[in-house]
């Protein structure tokens, strides 16, 4: 049964079409970032480790956050890596395993993409959607991603 909440059918496709895009950039994410904890190697290592560690964890909470908000609007949540990829802005580096500078360097790239992405996502499900829900659930995930950013930037002051 479809969500009777104000929406309509069409704008409740986009968003959740809107909130699949985040939840595939959102899987890469998590997925790079265990793969640099894995590998994190030399003189900060466990620093480093640590803290892909609590990124990570805190990456798996919100896409589990993401897939229930597109099952509240109504629609089914894609689930395999291939889906994942295929919807995903931010790409994978197979079989590269860069140094603990390049690792935090691509972490904060794809975080500032993120909230990039997040940004526009916000004004198009306030202003083109009329979902305040969900404008306000992205506007916290990329309040998350600015902390995340601002303490990746920060081993390069």
């Amino acid at each position: 049964m479809k969500p009777n909440i104000g929406i309509s059918e069409k704008n409740l496709s986009a968003i959740a079409a809107t909130l699949t895009a985040v939840l595939a950039d959102e899987m890469v994410l998590y997925v790079k970032t265990r793969k640099f904890h894995w590998n994190i190697a030399g003189e900060s290592f466990m620093e480093l480790h640590k803290l892909f560690e609590k990124q990570y964890d805190q990456l798996a909470a919100s896409i589990d956050a993401v897939a229930e908000r597109i099952n509240k609007l109504g629609s089914k949540t894609i689930g395999t890596m291939e889906e994942f990829l295929k919807e995903a802005s931010l790409k994978e580096a197979p079989g590269k395993y860069p140094s603990a500078k390049d690792m935090l360097k691509e972490l904060l790239g794809d975080h500032e993409m993120q909230i990039q992405s997040l940004r526009g996502y916000v004004d198009d499900c306030s202003e083109k959607y009329k979902d305040a829900g969900t404008a306000d659930f992205l506007t916290g995930l990329m309040e998350e991603h600015e902390t995340t950013a601002w303490v990746l930037r920060r081993y390069f002051a």
